[in-house]
């Protein structure tokens, strides 16, 4: 058997400790396995040479099939020894190895004959192994044994075959079904473990069952399980019960006595065991919809636990009082004393965990005593830790705003501590806040980032500080202030802060007329910098803002060219100057796309034979805006529909691996939708004709078809396109449901002339339902500044709404949700939700149909376990637009 983990050397500085299995090779242990083919087992010696195997396989050594097959039957060898510890090992070797169908045989009567055995051990490892290397044919021959073992009188044997029956639920649940009376039998047991494996096999087998569970519950809330490990299984189970109860009936009033099982849980609460009443607590504090009441009582046992000797319990009840506090924090204020003392907790964990959860309860009188027990601690703690600590003060600040001298004070004393990247920005992005959101803040909050930028090691951070400071330092009551700093920038920082520095003082010399001239000479220094981008940006500024010697206000479109924001993807720009041929025609920048485009999969795929018969997909034109275009406007018919406003991405409908493979892609005009068909025939023997789709617009009441384009041949392998144009009411986002059939002549191939015969048959196709959603009257379009371009919209056209979205999976879910129907642009990365959150801001931004730009801020929030609430705000450019946009997601 391995070793403990001992000293090398005593005599080293170091005192490093090794591990006995250090610098162990696969052959030689390989080598050292024909020990078990000796007459005379060393029952230590193999043991030995089997744990040196085990380790090898949980390293992720790969053993080829020769090597496991020898190796599996040397160990089967080793059945013929009676060393209890030698069999042990075995029993382990084999699960690991997990033996091919063919191999298993070879181990399977002894595994059987174990099964049966007088000795215990042998009959509960012998059911593992057999469970987990078997398939579904032997187990229906050992199922009469596995249910004796359920009921069998020694735990050990009990246990192991309700966990493998846990397994085994997995891949053959029709067995498993069948021993439910064996399992409702061992519920009853008087043995802890096997109670406990019982309840979670029975709930298992009926969890597809709702009815089935609910009874269950019912059943054993009535006091029958007596082992701890079960009943804290049996209150999740409850909780489960209760979340899908409250779901259903939505028109309770989540009053205790209408709260199924909530007096069980209660019950709980006075149990002997620790982790009973701490898992009724927390379940109880998860209860969707819980009220102040209803949490008296596990706040009370929580807070007991908050002075209890052990740590786990202490880290257990602060955290779970730190959750409960984000939705009722009032309700966890009669902890607070003893929160205090947790502060100088040895466990970090726990110290930072009651530091959070004051911020989040305290009162505003409390909140200069507890900045200065922060202060004490925060060196002690791990940066993961420091940020949580952050957060929680920015929260706490936007909540008092009052304090915010003393807390901006905390924040800028930390950002000069040492610290990695993630922490140090968590302190800028809390500045930053505060300073928007708290406007006396601004003066003191500039002054503390303009003093860390001195001495800042991140180049991400400086230019984000210096990008924020030419925003607001120039609205400030002494703009000149800020100049030192940010030219310092120039003379000690990388190309990329200098060339940041640039940008920063041209916006103090566009908006602050008295400081042109100091900024001039300034600008006119950086004309001589070793970086291009810096000497670049120094001349473009200085003959925006006239720098030739004139001081003169600022014209708008200058103000507009610094400040404003860039409306143009910066990956569409990139393409649009690669593929500009030099001409006397200079580049146009109207003419860049401004649809954020996801590239297509077939893009991403690598290059490769062009692929046929029936795994070929369906193929078209590229699909860019400009081709689209082009396409449309080569056809007659289409030329009075006006100006393309949106192409959507191709919809299939048809599956892969059919006869035809048929995409449509919906084309939409201010008073007309055009649906192109792309598709390829996938039959090398025959040949399409006439191919055309017949749409039935029933549900669509809104559309009248105006025009049909037939496609008059479709080759094997050759993609060709089928129009249908549709008219609508101009402007409007009509949505409708369309049926689609496929109709053409087929004519048969000569495969070996490849000449189509003359006669044809008339047959058609079904292919899927295509729907027109307002998602398709919305252009994506990207903003490189959100918050300007925000408020310089202004708030004259502003909607603001709130709107329950219900029970979802999480929050990331309902944030893709709302975005997939409003079918926009997220900006700045917040489409991405951080893990655990229990709230998130997205911002999102688009074109409407008659190119109305929109902007939306959604404000997502957790209202209970798993109901999500949004707050929806929209600004555009047309009142009745931001208007459209709520019905959108009320309807959606």
């Amino acid at each position: 058997m391995a070793q403990p983990f001992v000293k090398k050397d005593d005599d080293r500085d170091d005192e490093a400790e090794y591990s006995p299995f250090l610098g162990i090779e696969k052959g030689a242990v390989l080598q050292e396995a024909r020990v078990f083919n000796d007459p005379q087992l060393d029952a230590r010696r193999c043991s030995q040479v089997i744990t040196k195997l085990l380790y090898l396989l949980n390293q992720g050594e790969s053993f080829t099939k020769t090597e496991a097959t020898e190796v599996f039957f040397a160990v089967t060898k080793l059945f013929q020894s009676k060393d209890i510890g030698l069999r042990r090992m075995v029993y382990l070797m084999i699960k690991e190895i997990s033996p091919s169908s063919d191999e298993v045989i070879i181990v399977t009567s002894s595994l059987m004959k174990d099964m049966n055995s007088k000795t215990d051990m042998y009959r509960a490892n012998a059911i593992r192994v057999l469970c987990r290397i078997t398939d579904g044919t032997l187990l229906t021959q050992i199922e009469r044994y596995l249910k004796q073992a359920i009921v069998d009188k020694n735990p050990v044997v009990a246990s192991a075959a309700l966990v493998s029956g846990i397994h085994i639920l997995q891949t053959n649940p029709e067995i498993v079904k069948r021993w439910s009376n064996e399992v409702q039998e061992a519920v009853q047991s008087r043995a802890a473990l096997v109670q406990f494996h019982a309840l979670a096999l029975l709930q298992q087998i009926r969890q597809n069952d709702r009815l089935a569970v609910s009874k269950l519950v019912t059943s054993l809330t009535r006091g029958t399980v007596r082992s701890p490990l079960a009943q804290c299984l049996l209150i999740r189970y409850t909780s489960q019960v209760c979340f899908v109860f409250v779901i259903r009936e939505s028109g309770n009033n989540s009053q205790t006595g209408d709260r199924p099982f909530y007096d069980y849980l209660e019950s709980c609460l006075r149990n002997k065991s620790e982790m009973v009443i701490f898992e009724a607590a927390r379940a109880i504090t998860e209860l969707n919809g819980v009220t102040n009441r209803e949490l008296t009582p596990a706040i009370t046992v929580l807070q007991l636990f908050l002075s209890s000797s052990k740590p786990v319990l202490r880290f257990a009840a602060v955290r779970t009082l730190n959750k409960v506090a984000m939705t009722h924090p009032m309700a966890v204020t009669n902890c607070n004393i003893d929160m205090e003392s947790l502060i100088s907790d040895q466990n970090r964990s726990i110290a930072t965990l009651a530091i959070t959860t004051l911020l989040k309860t305290g009162n505003e009188s409390s909140v200069d005593r507890l900045m200065k027990q922060i202060t004490n601690f925060m060196s002690d703690i791990a940066d993961e830790f420091k940020i949580v600590v952050v957060e929680a003060i920015r929260s706490l600040c936007l909540k008092f705003p009052l304090k915010y001298r003393s807390l901006m004070n905390f924040l800028s004393n930390i950002l000069r501590e040492e610290g990695g990247f993630e922490y140090k920005k968590a302190i800028v992005d809390s500045i930053v806040i505060l300073i928007r959101d708290i406007p006396e803040a601004k003066e003191s909050g500039l002054l503390h980032l303009c003093e860390f930028i001195e001495d800042c090691e991140f180049t991400y951070l400086s230019t984000q500080i210096l990008h924020f400071l030419g925003i607001e330092g120039p609205k400030t009551s002494d703009p000149s202030k800020y100049i030192r700093y940010i030219y310092n920038r120039v003379h000690l920082e990388n190309a990329t802060v200098r060339a940041s520095a640039v940008s920063t003082l041209a916006k103090f010399g566009a908006l602050v007329d008295v400081l042109k001239p100091r900024i001039f000479v300034l600008l006119r220094r950086c004309l001589f910098d070793s970086d291009d981008e810096v000497r670049d940006r120094a001349t473009l500024y200085l003959n925006t803002l006239g720098g030739d010697g004139v001081v003169v206000e600022t014209d708008k479109a200058v103000k507009d060219f610094l400040f404003g924001y860039f409306d143009i993807p910066l990956v569409n720009l990139e393409t649009s100057l690669k593929n500009y041929e030099p001409s006397e025609e200079p580049f146009d920048i109207n003419s860049v796309p401004k649809e954020v485009k996801s590239q297509p999969l077939a893009e991403k795929k690598a290059p490769g034979k062009k692929p046929t018969g029936l795994g070929a997909p369906p193929s078209g034109p590229p699909s860019t805006a400009d081709a689209y275009e082009r396409l449309l406007s080569s056809i007659p018919e289409f030329a009075n529909f006006g100006k393309l406003f949106k192409s959507s991405a191709p919809v299939e409908l048809t599956e892969a691996e059919t006869e035809y493979a048929v995409n449509v892609v919906k084309h939409i005009f201010d008073s007309h939708v055009v649906f192109q068909y792309n598709c390829t025939n996938t039959i090398p023997e025959q040949l399409l004709e006439d191919v055309t789709v017949i749409v039935d617009a029933s549900e669509a009441e809104e559309f009248s078809e105006v025009f049909s384009k037939p496609l008059r041949s479709l080759p094997y392998d050759s993609p060709g396109q089928t129009f249908v144009a549709f008219e609508k009411p101009e402007g409007l986002p009509t949505v409708g449901k369309f049926s689609n059939i496929l109709k053409f002549f087929v004519k048969e191939v000569d495969p070996a002339t490849g000449e189509a015969e003359d006669d044809g048959v008339e047959d058609e196709y079904q292919l899927e339902d295509l729907e027109v959603v307002p998602a398709d009257y919305m252009l994506k379009m990207g903003v490189s500044n959100f918050r300007n371009a925000w408020e310089s919209m202004g708030p004259d056209c502003e909607r603001v709404d709130e709107y329950g979205l219900g029970p979802r999976d999480s929050l990331a879910e309902a944030v893709n949700t709302v975005i997939n129907i409003l079918g926009m642009q997220p900006c700045e990365g917040t489409e991405v939700v951080p893990p655990n959150s229990r709230s998130h801001t997205c911002v999102l931004s688009g074109v409407y149909i008659g190119n109305v730009r929109v902007l939306v801020k959604l404000s997502f929030g957790l209202d209970g376990p798993k109901d999500v609430a949004m707050k929806l705000a929209v600004r555009s450019e047309d009142e009745t637009v931001s208007d459209a946009i709520h019905e959108i997601v009320a309807s959606g």
